[in-house]
């Protein structure tokens, strides 16, 4: 079961499918897919577009919104087949976990918090296991390195499943710098997707932040290049893709030395005006970031962007041939795909 950004199901569900998984079903945030036994671990591992990965262990039906309801989902989760589940996660490389903890959401009004049933779960669970339990309520972190569960609540269905790996599949382990208005590497790594980036196309990210976007396009294949006006952005750029062997430039977006349609494809997180205000050429002209994007961009080139859901583009010379609705940490925005 991959968990994902809201609206990139579909994105996800592709990627699934390029890397010889069988996708079952798509919903909220939600992919459910069986891996290739023999590829399976490489498979989950190389999932890009996606939050995290969780071997699914039960569906429990009938779980209703009051609190009663909540022994009957425990005694259900102990009762289900945590070896057989425990096993595939080996299978696809997760380590062994010294402790239990429980990670809960769900959809529309209920008697009970997120914490009851976290708690009421983990505690079956570290009763059938033998392993102490870690409960979230209060602010208490879990140690790293666990056995991580996820609950997830939709109508009357409860699905329960357990983490794949050591960590999430968000938490990308060359992303050691940050800056205001850094981008989700799974969001960027959907960009790319949408993009078309194949190996060896030529990318740029005009406006690159931390890097997430160009490192992201590199490790599909792509000859990747970074732009970004601010000196603190590209040195975060340079240390999170010092192995990712993306070319870094300073300079305004609004007039990049780039050649003329020099670029295949151009992935683009603009600055919004909300946590990163304009600069440079883009504070006097905002127009200009659109006319550069069509002026670097070849014969059959596209672009994707991220923008606030509903902004129309400017960018003479390019349509929008897709726009897809994502939301992400509160808020709406929209995946444009720009030919």
């Amino acid at each position: 079961m991959a968990r994902s950004v809201r609206g990139i199901e579909e994105l996800v569900a592709a990627e699934i499918g390029r890397r010889g998984g069988e996708v079952v079903a798509t919903g909220h945030r939600e992919v459910r897919f069986v891996a290739p036994r023999a590829a399976g671990r490489a498979t989950v591992a190389s999932l890009a577009t996606v939050d995290d990965v969780f071997v699914l262990v039960a569906d429990v039906e009938g779980i209703g919104r009051s609190r009663a309801d909540l022994p009957r989902l425990a005694a259900a989760v102990a009762a289900a087949d945590l070896d057989a589940a425990l096993a595939v996660r080996v299978g696809c490389g997760g380590p062994p976990g010294a402790a239990v903890d429980v990670s809960a959401s769900f959809l529309g009004r209920r008697s009970f918090t997120r914490y009851d049933v976290e708690d009421a779960v983990g505690a079956a669970l570290a009763a059938r296991l033998d392993l102490p339990y870690h409960s979230r309520r209060g602010g208490g972190r879990p140690p790293e390195g666990g056995l991580s569960w996820r609950v997830t609540l939709v109508d009357d269905r409860a699905s329960v499943a357990v983490r794949v790996g050591a960590r999430p599949l968000h938490r990308r382990p060359w992303k050691v710098a940050s800056v205001p208005g850094t981008l989700h590497p799974p969001l960027a790594a959907a960009m790319v997707a949408l993009a078309g980036v194949g190996r060896g196309d030529v990318v740029l990210d005009p406006c690159c932040g931390a890097g997430t976007l160009a490192i992201e396009a590199a490790r599909a294949g792509a000859v990747a290049v970074g732009a970004d006006l601010d000196p603190a952005a590209v040195a975060a750029s340079v240390r999170n893709g010092r192995a990712s062997g993306v070319r870094w430039l300073r300079a305004d977006a609004g007039a990049l030395p780039v050649a003329d349609g020099s670029v295949r494809r151009v992935l683009l997180n603009p600055p919004w005006g909300r946590r990163v205000a304009p600069a440079g050429v883009l504070a006097r002209r905002p127009g200009r970031l659109g006319r550069e994007v069509r002026r670097v961009l070849g014969p059959g080139g596209t672009a994707v962007a991220l923008v606030p859901d509903g902004a129309a583009p400017e960018v003479a010379g390019l349509r929008v041939e897709r726009r897809v609705p994502v939301a992400l940490a509160g808020s709406r925005l929209a995946l444009l795909l720009l030919r």
